[in-house]
């Protein structure tokens, strides 16, 4: 699609408008974002689009867009999904060997469960290998309830974390804001990384870390602008 407006503003009710029209979503529904700060930052995607409509470039639109159609539709099934990470969490599952590794992967991954142990009252079971362990169901529903917690758009937001780390556990403790986005984003990575110190990257590899990476920075910058 071709830029077809000359203004771009926002509205009493924070609705994105062009030339005075709401910008409305996939479902035809008007894109009203929930914080002044958020609503700015999805104009400046609109303000900044060239001849073309490219949706890549305009990442916090696409959260909220997911979040005002599909997410809105059916919360609780969508934090319910969310909520199935917690039954094969990246932290849980430990490499057998070598050693470095396994030191590794306790010195970041012991204290986000310690942390998330103790702020839903929950117990985690971990594993070496790959082989699937079950959590307890307490667990799996307090970690549940917790994801079910927060609204449509943190969902949004949580939602992209969760699957790009593989963890619900380092996606809660980064919208408590008891890790930062680097702390999160290289304790998930650190088997990635690991294989490259050991037999390096290649350069198509590479580009799909790099792009990860921003479409995980740019749900980091989404929930930071729900708090705004």
């Amino acid at each position: 699609m071709k830029r077809f407006w000359t203004d771009v503003g926002i509205d009493a009710d924070r609705i994105v408008t062009l030339d005075g029209k709401p910008v409305r979503t996939p479902g035809k529904r008007p894109l009203a974002l929930p914080t002044d700060a958020l609503a700015q930052a999805v104009a400046e995607e609109w303000r900044a689009v060239g001849t073309d409509i490219d949706p890549r470039t305009m990442p916090l639109t696409g959260l909220a867009n997911a979040a005002t159609d599909p997410i809105a539709a059916e919360p609780v099934s969508f934090a319910a999904g969310l909520a199935r990470y917690a039954e094969s969490d990246l932290l849980c599952y430990r490499a057998e060997g070598p050693p470095p590794l396994v030191e590794r992967q306790a010195v970041a991954w012991d204290p986000m469960l310690d942390w998330a142990a103790t702020r839903y009252d929950v117990h985690f079971a971990v594993t070496a290998g790959v082989m699937h362990v079950a959590q307890p169901p307490a667990t799996i529903a307090r970690l549940g309830a917790a994801a079910a917690a927060f609204d449509i758009f943190a969902l949004a937001g949580l939602s992209t974390v969760v699957t790009l780390t593989g963890s619900l556990v380092i996606a809660l403790a980064l919208i408590e804001r008891r890790i930062d986005a680097d702390t999160a984003w290289n304790a998930a990575g650190i088997d990635e990384d690991w294989s490259v110190e050991m037999w390096g990257e290649d350069w198509q590899e590479a580009q799909s870390r790099a792009a990860r990476r921003r479409e995980f920075d740019s749900a980091v910058t989404f929930l930071e602008l729900l708090a705004r």
